[in-house]
């Protein structure tokens, strides 16, 4: 008769599970969230935008920064907010508390409770920069989430998590998954330290996963199918014997398995950013409305998916997941992929249909264009002026580009083979090949500011031959 006794102890104690799990679910919630980057120049204003973004069934936005009109725009609805240290404000804010405090008045406590700031993120892929300078930041970034809990507990908030969103070359290891491993450089310094206190917190451990990365790095190893959620093809973990069937649980699982070597098996996942490119230049596969749009709508089917599916390592897990980005961004520097994330055009339209909510059935969408740049691009490519480019602003670039020696613009020279025609848009065509050519193992693309654009067309004339890249 001794569990007699312990009959109603016994309910008690799985009634109070059940209410943990219950209050847990709450908290975690399944909904999609959405990044709302700001870098172009003819997006619709803030108040437009939260419009935009209620009028899509967003549940979370996540900001790159405390922006205030967009702050007191969100007062009064029901969208939980992500809002971010700047990288350049981490080693101040660490280094004082008052610092730190006063950061916390004018950016969160000035805001609640009528806007739900539920995350703060402190800086953006720090670890992904190596300078010296940048090195300093990482080790300030666990002081400084600290110093902003201080903070927060001082006022007694308690239902904001902090956290800091890292991007997946933190790690050396990621395939097979369960040989996933953090960078030795920041592995015990930085790695440690940031579980240890997302785990006392019970905060997330926010990642930037871009399946189209590994994917488009490697397109005739990497399957995509898998990339895009197609269920056509399997990949079994040969020491885990875990099966996977797209890339995005592969990534996940990598960082899962990292943080389980350094003993922290139960930190949270949550998706800080997530997406696929709608377009790109010619040297970049696959970046197409339609895989775009089939990437998206099949993370929402996943993320949202009730019962949660999880992942191999983590099966039935909720994993909070935010959308890159709300707009395709203009104003982004680097290759054209960069500007071409958003699930809007610049003028708030949409580029592909697609239901944030996960409700939608597939067949219930229109039919997408056709993708016709699947397969790596293989020839000959030139940077040239990119058509309708100021003439002033070429100026400059040409001077950038001749500028950087090593014998960029010697055929420009007067007399020399490619100084006829004399003309600005010529001269930074060429300028803008020979650059490129030059300079592309070294991370340098075709962009110069919105003033190039790559071609299949050799813009070669006379005895001047313009120097090209080869694919």
């Amino acid at each position: 008769m001794a569990g007699g006794g312990g009959g109603p102890v016994l309910l008690l104690f799985y009634f109070f599970s059940f209410y943990l799990a219950f209050s847990n679910a709450l908290i975690i919630s399944s909904e999609i969230g959405i990044n709302y980057g700001r870098l172009g120049s003819n997006l619709p204003s803030a108040f437009q935008s939260i419009q935009i973004i209620q009028s899509m069934n967003v549940s979370r936005v996540k900001l790159y920064d405390a922006n205030p009109e967009i702050l007191k725009l969100l007062s009064g609805t029901k969208i939980h907010v992500a809002i971010m240290v700047p990288n350049h404000a981490i080693i101040s804010i660490a280094s004082n508390q008052s610092i730190a405090n006063k950061w916390v008045q004018d950016n969160v406590l000035q805001y609640l409770p009528d806007t739900k700031i539920r995350f703060i993120l402190v800086g953006n892929e720090v670890l992904s920069y190596v300078s010296e300078q940048e090195k300093i930041i990482w080790h300030n970034l666990v002081p400084a989430m600290r110093r902003i809990k201080n903070s927060l507990k001082a006022k007694k908030i308690q239902n904001i998590k902090i956290g800091a969103p890292l991007a997946m070359d933190i790690l050396e290891i990621t395939l097979p998954p369960s040989k996933g491993s953090f960078r030795c450089d920041i592995s015990s310094t930085v790695i440690v330290p940031l579980l240890k206190f997302l785990n006392g917190t019970k905060s997330f451990f926010f990642i930037d996963v871009y399946p189209y990365f590994p994917w488009s790095a490697n397109p005739s190893i990497t399957s995509l199918d898998m990339a895009l959620f197609k269920p056509n093809q399997n990949y079994t973990d040969p020491y885990t014997g875990f099966v996977y069937t797209n890339l995005l649980d592969q990534m996940l699982d990598s960082v899962i398995f990292a943080m389980t070597k350094l003993g922290f098996p139960d930190v949270r996942l949550s998706i800080s950013e997530t997406g696929w490119p709608n377009a790109g230049d010619i040297d970049q596969p696959g970046a197409n409305i339609y895989n775009a749009a089939t990437y998206n709508r099949n993370v929402v089917k996943r993320m949202t998916a009730k019962p949660a599916i999880g992942t191999p390592a983590r099966p039935g897990e909720v994993i909070p997941t935010f959308i890159f980005s709300l707009y395709d961004e203009n104003q982004k520097g680097g290759p054209g992929t960069e500007r071409h994330w958003g699930l809007l055009n610049g003028n708030g339209a949409p580029i592909y249909d697609i239901d944030l909510t996960g409700n939608r059935l597939e067949t219930e969408y229109g039919p997408l264009p056709n993708p016709n740049n699947n397969k790596p691009y293989k020839g000959k490519l030139w940077c040239v002026a990119a058509r309708g480019a100021d003439l002033m602003d070429l100026a400059r670039a040409l001077r950038y580009a001749c500028s950087q020696g090593n014998g960029t613009c010697d055929a420009l020279g007067i007399g020399k083979e490619c100084y006829e025609p004399v003309s600005v848009l010529w001269h930074a065509s060429y300028a803008f090949s020979s650059y490129w050519a030059q300079f592309r193992s070294q991370g340098a693309d075709c962009y110069f500011n919105g003033l190039a654009e790559q071609t299949t067309t050799n813009p070669s004339h006379g005895s001047c031959t313009f120097p090209s890249v080869t694919i």
